[in-house]
């Protein structure tokens, strides 16, 4: 038996192809799932996906507001009694002009999409955790949170405060049985990545199962010992 069977777990994003894949992976193995997204259909499709391998319920929120995240964690626990994983997935790309050339609506949507978002629901999430006796966090960052890239300024800045916010959150929490950490995904394997770069070669590129591999050993117990860390998954790119 899995060691997720009856695990409460939170997933953001689930609405889209990592959320899924995240979703599916943790719903194979009978956890308890809590998908949140702004997209209310898109967390239907996924929880068809899961159909018969887990109990899903979907949660509707907003994550860039605090009152729509605080709600929807209050409903969480109703609902399930406590939270053993959050999985923050949701998050975004977009490529920009120079960061002259920013307004403040571009780079405003960036951080509130990538930053934001985890920061609202790991301020939610942690007291409630932490009455339970621990947790795990697993936070997606990305390969450019390292280095900033031309053009994505803003984009590379969010992702960046992901890893240094997921650094603070392991150090207040590290005898809290909380571990928080981030995976730095290099390419995801997406429709929507293949239609942006139809000349790229696919084979290099991380597919959103390999992701959910890893977000799974972070929130397993074979990881007890690992928090404040940023997993490299960059594929063959």
């Amino acid at each position: 038996m899995s060691e997720f069977n009856q695990s409460v777990v939170v997933v953001t994003g689930a609405a889209g192809n990592l959320g899924r894949a995240v979703a599916q992976a943790f719903a194979e193995r009978g956890a308890h799932l809590a998908l949140l997204d702004l997209n209310a259909a898109g967390i239907e499709r996924t929880i068809a996906a899961c159909q018969g391998q887990a109990s899903a319920k979907a949660f509707p929120t907003n994550l860039i507001d605090a009152t729509s995240v605080g709600q929807c964690i209050d409903e969480v626990l109703d609902a399930f009694g406590r939270i053993d994983i959050l999985a923050n997935i949701a998050g975004g790309f977009t490529m920009g002009p120079t960061v002259p050339e920013t307004s403040d609506r571009d780079w405003d949507f960036m951080m509130n999409l990538n930053a934001r978002s985890v920061f609202n629901m790991c301020r939610r999430v942690i007291p409630a955790m932490q009455g339970n006796g621990g947790g795990r966090i697993i936070n997606v960052s990305a390969r450019a949170a390292e280095q900033g890239k031309a053009r994505m300024g803003p984009y590379c800045a969010s992702k960046a405060a992901v890893l240094t916010l997921t650094e603070s959150l392991a150090a207040e929490n590290r005898f809290d049985n909380i571990n928080v950490n981030c995976i730095l995904p290099g390419t995801i394997d997406t429709p929507q990545n293949r239609e942006a770069m139809p000349d790229a070669n696919f084979d290099h590129w991380v597919p959103p199962a390999a992701l959910a591999d890893v977000i799974l050993f972070l929130a397993s117990g074979a990881a007890r010992c690992v928090t404040g860390a940023a997993i490299p998954v960059y594929g063959q790119s």
